[in-house]
């Protein structure tokens, strides 16, 4: 017996999530997992955040923060969005633990060892102004294959081509602007060109794979697989297992895609399990699926293959069910431009159901398509005239004309006997459609299937024929329970709050797809109160969306006073405010502490002028671990308020002398 291993692509931890990360990815591997759960099948869904790479240090300097501080938080945020929306990961782990970090040294010196991976001296682009090289993503200039002005240093999105940073013209530093020159550094590299012609045979033989995956392995193949840098001078990461790597941690590309296999293992280690995971990655008898975008094709369709036959026993990718883009007002959704239709915002007003139907009708899986909020409010809406609807009409004719029961069937006529065979028909046809991953197509046999629950009320007339034929009333209102628990059932993996909540209605709980046309309700069950699945929209309710509440104060949880007696709270004296180049929220201050002077970095400059600091006696936090914000280290925290009034400094009195302590 097969066992499945379900992945979706480990989203990065540098701010919330959007629509287009949960259409593209998420969702179908969620609706995907609930499916193989259904039919009984060995599977586990695995995810977690990547909090590595520049995409989390670019967003940390921007906000003047770490990118410990970013990762923790945002880790945190899309966590909860997950659960909230239902995306039902067996395990949610994140690339900075600790066995993470050793998994992917383990892997890189395995790698090396074998011959796969070579050290080589290269020029790389060196910031002047920033003191530093400039890994690719802080790189941006013109695309030299399509001219698209915002390639980056290692990709440009317009036309998908994989870049050297040294190929881009015009390249500028993204955080200063300003223009890098080349410099020598050493750097280790994957000989992915000795994969070629195994991965040629490989992708040949691979049968139910998109073509659009396929389309884009061959381009990539007709080019030539060539050497690909697995390192990077960045001082956040896990850092490279060699001396005279020193400074230097593995790209991202590299390590977080061994994020599936830490994250499963930690699965295991939970569970009390630590072997448990081999069984799913050294396994013939697994099916690795990732679920992915398809700017990640490359790093799963022909990178991460690679490294998994270099390592010999592990298992080979089943399948590659890349969605392309959701777009929002025609504009690609992304974090870092700001440009989407954020999951928070949603949730605060709507509950996921409806999104969650929205999105996999409208999926993108072989096209961009265009999310609107008037193709939403349709899409709600017809989720009420049709499930909704069927649901409603039948429990409560069921409530008002037979005390609230399964009533009683006679023998079953022609169109009750058509109606469950239809239902039958439906689950084998969604279940080859998702067996293609063709998800968006099987939720439309659902629905259709819930046209066809009405369509059967209004033929059966129950209304009239509880007047006129009590037995036959009762035979019809019976099997249009039948119908709606099969329908309970097939729409389970794309609305499962509804599907709960219908459940409860039916007095039905287990969820088998097998049961999918069959009588599994017993005359006289009682039956739920009946409720409304879903509430209609009028045009224009988007404009609720964008009204932010009032944000909630914070509760941090209690500590006692030991806790809080190993914070060292000193008074400082701010003798000098500086701006921190290349920054616009930062400034760098010496601040007198009696017996020392210390550099800190803040970012108030958006809040406080240079003169409204000099010569303040502040609040100095002085046990802080130092971190560097855009290259400058700052070894302490200075303490302000955060209110309705701005950020003000939190002062000491006027006797107060530097460097004494506060209790």
């Amino acid at each position: 017996m097969a066992r499945y291993l379900v992945t979706s692509a480990l989203p990065y931890a540098n701010g919330p999530l959007h629509l287009g990360h949960l259409a593209g990815v998420y969702l179908p591997g969620d609706i995907y997992t609930r499916f193989l759960r259904m039919r009984g099948e060995d599977v586990l869904y695995i995810c977690g955040t990547d909090e590595h790479g520049v995409a989390i240090t670019i967003a940390a300097e921007r906000q003047g923060i770490s990118p410990r501080d970013m990762v923790d938080e945002y880790h945190d945020v899309i966590r909860k969005d997950f659960e909230d929306f239902g995306i039902s990961f067996d395990n949610f782990s994140r690339t900075t633990l600790p066995e993470h970090y050793e998994l992917a040294q383990g892997v890189f010196l395995d790698l090396m060892e074998k011959g796969y991976i070579t050290e080589k001296s290269e020029k790389q682009l060196y910031c002047d102004n920033c003191d530093r090289f400039l890994p690719d993503r802080y790189i941006e200039g013109s695309c030299p294959k399509c001219g698209a002005e915002n390639a980056r240093g290692d990709q440009c999105e317009s036309c998908g081509s994989w870049l050297e940073a040294l190929e881009l013209k015009e390249a500028r530093c993204s955080i200063c602007g300003g223009s890098p020159r080349p410099r020598p550094t050493t750097h280790w590299y994957l000989k992915l060109d000795m994969f070629q012609e195994w991965l040629e045979g490989w992708l040949s033989r691979r049968e139910g794979w998109r073509e659009n995956v396929l389309n884009y392995c061959r381009g990539w193949l007709a080019d030539g697989l060539r050497e690909r840098a697995i390192t990077r001078d960045l001082d956040w990461g896990v850092p490279v297992p060699l001396e005279e790597a020193e400074g230097k941690v593995l790209y991202v590309w590299f390590e977080n895609l061994l994020g599936y296999v830490s994250s499963t293992a930690e699965y295991f280690e939970k569970k009390d399990d630590p072997i448990g995971w081999k069984r799913y990655w050294k396994d013939d008898r697994t099916r690795l699926i990732h679920f992915i975008g398809k700017d990640n094709i490359v790093f799963h369709a022909i990178n991460f293959p690679c490294m998994l036959h270099a390592l010999e026993d592990y298992v080979l990718t089943w399948n590659v069910p890349a969605n392309e883009f959701l777009n929002f007002a025609g504009l690609k959704q992304s974090t870092s431009r700001g440009t989407a239709v954020w999951m928070r915002d949603y949730l605060r007003h709507f509950p996921p159901d409806p999104l969650r139907y929205a999105l996999t009708i409208n999926a993108p899986e072989h096209r961009d398509t265009d999310f609107t909020w008037d193709e939403f409010r349709v899409r709600n809406n017809e989720l009420a005239d049709v499930l909704g609807n069927f649901a409603n009409r039948t429990l409560r004719f069921a409530k008002q004309r037979f005390e609230g029961r399964v009533p009683v069937a006679s023998d079953p006529g022609s169109k009750e006997t058509e109606l469950l065979q239809k239902a039958r028909r439906t689950a084998n046809e969604m279940a080859r459609l998702m067996e293609s991953f063709r998800i968006k197509a099987a939720c439309g046999k659902a629905m259709d299937l819930a046209r066809e629950g009405n369509r059967y009320f209004d033929r059966a007339r129950p209304w009239k024929t509880v007047k006129t034929d009590a037995d036959r009333c009762g035979t019809s209102i019976h099997y249009c329970l039948q119908l709606l628990d099969s329908l309970r059932m097939a729409f389970s993996p794309f609305v499962p709050f509804t599907c709960d909540r219908l459940g409860e209605m039916l007095g039905r709980s287990s969820l088998d797809w097998k049961d999918i046309g069959e009588l599994n309700l017993e005359e006289g069950d009682a039956l739920g109160e009946p409720v409304i699945l879903f509430q209609k929209l009028q045009e224009g309710f988007e404009t609720n969306i964008y009204e932010q509440p009032e944000p909630e104060e914070e509760q941090k949880e209690m500590i006692s006073i030991d806790q809080f007696n190993e914070i060292d709270l000193r008074v400082g004296l701010i003798t000098d405010v500086q701006e921190v180049e290349g920054s616009d929220n930062l400034y760098r201050m010496s601040v007198d502490l009696g017996k020392e002077s210390r550099q800190v970095v803040a970012g108030l400059r958006p809040y406080i002028p240079k003169e409204g600091l000099l010569d303040k006696k502040v609040v100095v936090v002085c046990n802080l671990e130092p971190v560097k914000l855009r290259g400058v280290v700052s070894e302490g925290m200075i303490l302000a308020s955060d209110g309705e009034g701005g950020i003000v400094l939190i002062e000491a009195g006027p006797d107060a002398v530097p460097g004494d302590k506060i209790r």
